[in-house]
């Protein structure tokens, strides 16, 4: 079993054909490399020139998946809301590493198209959309050593204490902006990335909400990279560190200051958010799959284990919770695309609730296995050890959920101190 039964009647023809293009794209492409990057102790093999990885960025790109998010006009797929939803759940089926590193590399691209810059437009959204070798890869760098979900919390107290600052600066020097400070090895694609949306510090004296983000290209004198990091799940996912060290950017390369850091910080939250829950429906359903289809084939006491009761009620446990994500990230993903007054308190709702329901149903498919299920063979606890990750990646589940009780109380009349 490898689809599932579409309950919007109306879908229209043009997703479900992506859909269809995704998924095999998805299965044929994604899953197997994924496998064998997963199976690389060293994760410098994972980022190697003859790497699996190479090849996936290539084909992505030549498919036209790299410009999903960007408008049909420049020669984007256009894809938002539902479509979009699908394209990141069919590739989270595949392999969630992959398919959250394949997203992370427009970043910079969409924000840089998004800004109405021309310079930029031309000299690098035109040819990030023409390019089909895989060759310009972004990143979102906005983790730091010292930092983490506590960069993710805009609203709140913290967030504006000038004693708490981010460690990457950006000073005013002419027409130009010089850049220093350090990235956590936590950057997505960072080791292997061209060109960053990089989120930084402009302003000390706002502490966190003193920020902006800055598009650099990190081929510029002064950047520098460290190892790909070493992790426990999602390792086709690349991460490192990287490191500023008086790197000159353009003042026009600045997409956003410090005035409107914090509500575009919220709308960058919004979409992460979303595409986080959308994702790990995806992961959560090929477990799911997996267990269905191994239930079927397992023979225990004279019979396949399907046929056993327990194992019933754990598979159809599975098959709700799997429902009950899709509903929820696609109704949050369609509306916070869509309305001019997206819900980051949805968005963080869909985030928390898709990314533990996807540890509940993977763990548990992992026990449908058995002892089979701790076996690399069977490529379930892959599937285990990536969902785990998800707690913890773009923002923990604890400091999210706080963030998402603060909009809630400020909607009904509380303030953020009292909500402390």
């Amino acid at each position: 079993m490898e689809t599932y039964r579409e309950l919007n009647l109306e879908i229209p023809k043009d997703i479900e054909s992506v859909k269809e293009s995704v998924h095999r794209f998805a299965k044929d492409v994604l899953r197997p490399a994924a496998a064998v990057l997963d199976g690389m102790t060293d994760p410098r093999e994972v980022i190697a020139l003859d790497s699996p990885l190479r090849k996936v960025f290539k084909q992505s790109y030549q498919l036209g998946y790299h410009v999903a998010g960007l408008p049909v006009e420049i020669g984007g797929m256009g894809l938002h809301g539902l479509g979009m939803h699908v394209l990141i759940e069919e590739m989270s089926w595949g392999a969630v590493d992959l398919g959250l590193s394949l997203l992370c590399a427009s970043f910079p691209f969409t924000a840089a198209a998004a800004s109405g810059n021309p310079e930029l437009h031309e000299k690098f959204v035109l040819p990030y959309v023409a390019d089909r070798e895989g060759s310009m890869i972004g990143c979102w760098a906005i983790t730091e050593p010292q930092h983490g979900s506590d960069e993710l919390v805009p609203g709140t107290p913290q967030f504006h204490n000038p004693r708490v600052t981010g460690q990457v600066v950006a000073r005013a020097d002419g027409d130009s902006y010089l850049i220093n400070g350090q990235k956590a090895a936590w950057v997505s694609n960072g080791t292997i990335a061209t060109h960053a949306a990089l989120y930084l510090t402009t302003e000390r004296k706002a502490g966190m909400a003193g920020g902006g983000i800055a598009f650099v290209p990190l081929d510029l004198p002064g950047v520098s990279k460290g190892k790909p990091l070493n992790k426990l799940g999602q390792r086709g996912l690349n991460q490192g560190e990287i490191y500023f060290d008086n790197v000159r950017i353009p003042r026009t390369w600045m997409l956003t200051g410090s005035n409107g850091y914090e509500l575009e910080l919220e709308r960058t939250l919004t979409f992460a958010n979303s595409a986080m829950a959308a994702a790990f429906t995806g992961v959560a359903r090929a477990a799911y799959e997996q267990a269905l289809e191994y239930a079927k084939q397992r023979i225990q006491g004279g019979q396949a284990i399907c046929e056993h009761q327990l194992v019933q009620k754990h598979l159809f446990e599975m098959f709700t919770k799997v429902e009950a994500c899709r509903a929820l990230s696609r109704a949050v993903m369609i509306y916070n695309q869509t309305s001019t007054t997206p819900s980051l308190e949805h968005a963080i709702a869909a985030k928390t609730f898709c990314t533990e329901t996807a540890f509940q149903v993977t763990s548990d498919a992992l026990q449908v296995f058995g002892g089979n299920g701790l076996s690399k063979e069977y490529g379930i606890e892959k599937l285990f050890r990536d969902a785990r990750a998800s707690l913890i990646e773009d923002g923990t589940t604890d400091v999210l959920s706080l963030a998402g009780a603060r909009h809630i109380l400020s909607h009904n009349g509380v303030t953020a101190h009292a909500a402390a």
